[in-house]
């Protein structure tokens, strides 16, 4: 590359390619969905918040995943708005790499809080008598913050590799946000390592955790078909089941993205998978979880009850 090589301190989004019309159309849709998302995982947070009745370990652990969910989603969606009605789809390299290491950040701390969210099922069902003891508060804090500080260790690791890269053109990110695959290809050099460093990270947050998470719940099924009681073995299968349907939206698109072959144009294939994982998996965690749990919903109609006797009284 020698003197042709220029630094570049900008990078520009290209997002979807499609019509003025039709990005105006993926404005309000998106609008809406994002809107949607910051309200469920905030009337999720709020719920668990001021309802004593939801002042649990899993509770705990799910107003984790809410904040998760409405901090990844405000990493990527306003960028890709302002994006849709902008000619102008450029961002700086620092907002990239900020924006980068962010997404990841949050996408690996989900995958570890889902992960301790079923060891939590695990306890509370097949070892219902040890549960406050296993699942004690300070224990349920120190698995939160692992969590969390994983997340960001793995992150920095990546972004510590990407930072040292020559990038000297074209500057043109196929995606609607910095997506770190995608900034990899705009790299002058080689990018052998980053490659392999990601594909560890994906087998050791997505691979393992997921099969961990699959033994747990043979062993959950296994318990709650010695339950007894109907309503106590439905109960079980509520939480489980509102768990489940999240751990399939979440693991079962990153598993393609970032693991699984790629068919047709993967490009464009990973660039909608990924709009998915950033605008509808945490838009649907919070309707899983009201839709599916019976204590989120009656929590729901107390804090609705409330509301209205508030009102009439004044």
């Amino acid at each position: 590359m020698g003197d042709n090589q220029t630094s570049v301190t900008e990078f520009l989004l290209l997002g979807f390619p499609v019509s003025p019309r039709v990005q105006m159309l993926l404005f309000g849709l998106f609008s809406l969905f994002y809107a949607f998302t910051m309200l469920g995982n905030g009337a999720i947070l709020g719920l668990i918040r001021l309802d004593s009745r939801l002042h649990t370990p899993m509770y705990f652990f799910l107003s984790h995943l809410a904040i998760v969910d409405i901090s990844y989603a405000c990493n990527t969606v306003p960028q890709m708005l302002v994006n849709l009605l902008s000619p102008a789809k450029t961002v700086s390299f620092a907002g990239c790499v900020t924006q980068t290491f962010l997404f990841l950040t949050f996408a690996l701390t989900e995958c570890l809080l889902l992960v301790v969210m079923s060891y939590d099922r695990y306890v509370a069902i097949c070892h219902p008598l040890w549960y406050s003891v296993i699942m004690s508060w300070r224990v349920c804090t120190t698995l939160a913050v692992a969590s969390w500080t994983l997340g960001v260790l793995l992150a920095l690791v990546h972004i510590m590799l990407l930072l040292p890269l020559p990038f000297c053109g074209p500057q043109k990110v196929n995606h609607f946000f910095c997506e770190i695959i995608a900034v990899l290809k705009l790299a002058c050099a080689d990018t052998h390592i980053n490659e392999i460093m990601l594909l560890a990270a994906s087998m050791f947050v997505l691979v393992g955790p997921l099969s961990s998470i699959v033994i747990s719940y043979m062993y959950i099924l296994r318990a709650i078909l010695k339950i007894q009681s109907g309503e106590g073995r439905q109960k079980a299968f509520s939480t489980c089941s509102s768990h489940l349907c999240m751990v399939g939206l979440f693991y079962g698109t990153a598993m393609i993205m970032y693991v699984g072959p790629p068919h047709g144009d993967p490009k464009e294939q990973k660039k909608y998978l990924l709009l998915f994982h950033s605008l509808f998996n945490p838009m649907l965690n919070p309707l899983i979880y009201s839709l599916r749990n019976r204590e989120v919903k009656a929590a729901l109609k107390r804090m609705l009850e409330k509301g209205e006797n508030f009102m009439k009284a004044l």
